[in-house]
């Protein structure tokens, strides 16, 4: 029997486009956060696998989550995140959510409208958010806020990643009624260079995750813990980034990945935009002086 283990593409969560448990989350909460990571990426490299069928790929999922539930499998990945869960009395329903997202990534491979496009986000993008702020102790009352910044985060990957995604995936998160209101197919995807109705198609895209990004933006005021709110600020600050370039360049001919000098600068940017935003939030309020005339 195949261990899901065994099929890691080898990727961590310092090869992330976007911060995973850094340094600026409370050292006792990043233990459950990378622990649902290892289990995350492991459902989602054997989503991706190149050499295992339809049918493998899903028996492996559901394996994953029988180790998660207490079932049946023995996989390390779905035993940690369970002992994880169990130890901060949370829910699996996060991690649950999110295998129905690499579900669908096997057996779903074209998304007709945003609608659509942002419906696979619900499970894969938001419960991410969702989990990081429980195990943090915030209000489900930063819940909206967190699932626009989570879909603007899939959302961007999937623009930047849509050449690699259609070629070496047969998938295409770029909406079907997007790319035909262009005058385009699908295979429009596949060239070495966007074409200017291509390129006009993703750059509409990019501005409506741009809009995804600003209704995200009250998050890090609205959470409790400033070590969290200073990291949701270092990945806001880098999405806006991304965003700009994805408005500036050709995803298909022209990289969008930050290297780690960019990454690192604006971090420092974001924890600088962070920490005065809770400055801010913070200073008392001087009352306007009463008018006594």
């Amino acid at each position: 029997m195949t261990r899901a283990a065994e099929l890691r593409s080898g990727k961590t969560h310092r090869d992330e486009n976007f911060p995973v448990a850094s340094w600026l989350i409370a050292p006792r909460h990043r233990g459950p956060i990378l622990a649902f990571y290892n289990f995350v990426r492991t459902a989602d490299d054997i989503a991706d696998h190149a050499q295992l069928s339809d049918s493998e790929k899903l028996a492996l999922l559901d394996r994953l989550e029988a180790t998660l539930l207490g079932g049946s499998g023995g996989d390390p990945e779905g035993l940690a995140l369970r002992s994880a869960l169990a130890e901060r009395g949370l829910t699996p329903r996060h991690a649950q959510d999110l295998l129905t997202a690499f579900r669908l990534d096997v057996t779903k491979r074209r998304y007709q409208d945003w609608d659509d496009l942002i419906g696979y986000c619900t499970y894969s993008a938001m419960p991410v958010g969702r989990f990081v702020l429980d195990v943090h102790g915030e209000s489900r009352t930063t819940w909206a806020a967190s699932d626009a910044l989570c879909a603007a985060l899939q959302l961007i990957n999937h623009l930047q990643d849509c050449g690699e995604d259609y070629r070496n995936l047969d998938r295409v998160y770029v909406p079907l009624d997007a790319l035909a209101r262009a005058g385009l197919t699908v295979e429009a995807l596949g060239a070495p260079k966007a074409s200017p109705a291509l390129r006009a198609c993703l750059h509409d895209l990019a501005q409506r995750t741009g809009t995804l990004l600003r209704q995200g933006a009250p998050l890090s005021g609205e959470v409790r813990d400033t070590r969290l709110a200073l990291e949701i600020s270092v990945i806001h600050t880098l999405a806006l980034h991304l965003v700009g370039r994805l408005l500036a360049r050709d995803p298909l001919s022209e990289p969008v990945h930050l290297r780690k000098p960019g990454f690192a600068l604006l971090g420092l940017i974001g924890i600088g935009k962070g920490a005065l935003g809770r400055l801010t939030r913070r200073a008392p309020v001087t009352p306007a002086p009463l008018d006594v005339k």
